[in-house]
């Protein structure tokens, strides 16, 4: 409906509702085209649409359209990470405050990533006196098997299997100590993460 239609219909139901509280009006888009009237058809239902005191020719109310399916899918789905993401932003802060309650100063808490520092230096220690070990059993192994082939002889079925066997576990052992390798360097930027934290909150606020 033209602006001008418009504006002549709100004028006459405006000078027709003499009371306060009379109809409202409805505005929405069909087709293309901006259309207005003082009842809301069922198709339009669902349309974005403006509110208009039919008394005062004003707009009093907003309204947007209706939903699609996926639509009200997505925005299920992105409230439950938002409500996701604030839990864990909540128990981040439960767990930084519990950390400034729990050490006193920055020697205890260095003290407390020290203990998990020293458990995994052991562990990274035991794995490469393994390999040193796996990989001279592994040599001693071929060297036989090599001194087998080179007198003529073939090489027991049990040896070729043992051989196997211990190169597999020499592979293993080295991809365990590359992944603690990995651990002990996040260790250390778990550290300095948690002191530049532990310093932040322990500073006095200002204001």
């Amino acid at each position: 409906m033209p602006l001008l239609a418009c504006t002549l219909m709100f004028a006459g139901v405006a000078m027709a509702q003499g009371a306060p509280g009379g109809k409202k009006l409805y505005c929405w888009n069909e087709n293309g085209a901006r259309v207005c009237g003082d009842a809301l058809p069922a198709h339009a239902v669902d349309s974005a649409r403006t509110e208009i005191n039919a008394r005062s020719g004003l707009a009093s109310k907003q309204i947007a359209r209706a939903l699609t399916a996926e639509e009200r899918a997505a925005a299920e789905a992105q409230a439950k990470l938002d409500k996701e993401k604030a839990a864990i932003a909540e128990a981040n802060s439960r767990r930084e405050q519990a950390m400034v309650e729990s050490y006193a100063t920055e020697d205890d808490l260095r003290r407390a990533f020290g203990e998990r520092q020293a458990v995994m230096d052991e562990a990274i220690k035991a794995s490469r006196l393994g390999i040193v070990g796996r990989r001279d059993t592994l040599v001693a192994l071929l060297r036989r098997a090599g001194e087998n082939e080179l007198s003529g002889k073939p090489v027991p079925v049990p040896a070729q299997q043992n051989v196997r066997i211990q190169h597999d576990q020499l592979i293993r052992q080295q991809e365990l100590l590359v992944q603690q390798l990995a651990e002990r360097e996040m260790i250390d930027e778990e550290l300095a993460a948690a002191l530049e934290r532990y310093h932040a909150l322990k500073q006095p606020s200002k204001g």
